[in-house]
């Protein structure tokens, strides 16, 4: 798979090529490089296939394109990483994140939790998406960490 497959500029492909690169540190996959992203779409299309002959319902498109496969495995990365599991919650990079900072977020983004009519959503209905936004904005920390090493 190259930049022109997916219709990215240099500097989108080089930030793909990062988050691969991060996503294999994190144990997330095996192989970080083009052909192996295009493998794994590549299985991903047969077993969809598989699936479809079988009569057997799944979830997403029958068959990814190029584009539309680096999308689903960028987006997977960075879920599983914001939503780490005891794997990832072991690596030195993943962030501990305390009751005062949500708690922070949480006063300092008064916007992002008000209703239409004015509102504000209870701190404790929107603790876990807090959460997931900071997980969120640590693993862009750590891709642009990795941008500025190249």
């Amino acid at each position: 798979m190259t930049a022109r497959d997916v219709c990215l500029s240099p500097a989108e492909w080089e930030n793909t090529l990062v988050q691969l690169q991060l996503a294999k540190q994190l144990g997330l996959i095996n192989d970080a490089s083009p052909e192996a992203l295009e493998a794994r779409r590549q299985a991903k299309n047969a077993e969809n296939a598989r699936l479809q002959a079988a009569g057997t319902a799944f979830y997403g498109p029958r068959q990814y394109t190029p584009a539309m496969y680096l999308q689903y495995e960028l987006t997977r990365f960075k879920l599983d990483f914001a939503q780490p599991t005891t794997a990832i919650r072991a690596l030195p990079v993943c962030p501990v994140i305390t009751e005062e900072q949500k708690q922070a977020y949480y006063r300092n983004n008064p916007d992002l939790f008000t209703r239409y009519w004015g509102d504000s959503f209870p701190y404790e209905d929107v603790e876990q998406i807090i959460e997931k936004r900071l997980r969120e904005e640590a693993y862009d920390a750590l891709v642009q960490d990795l941008l500025r090493q190249r």
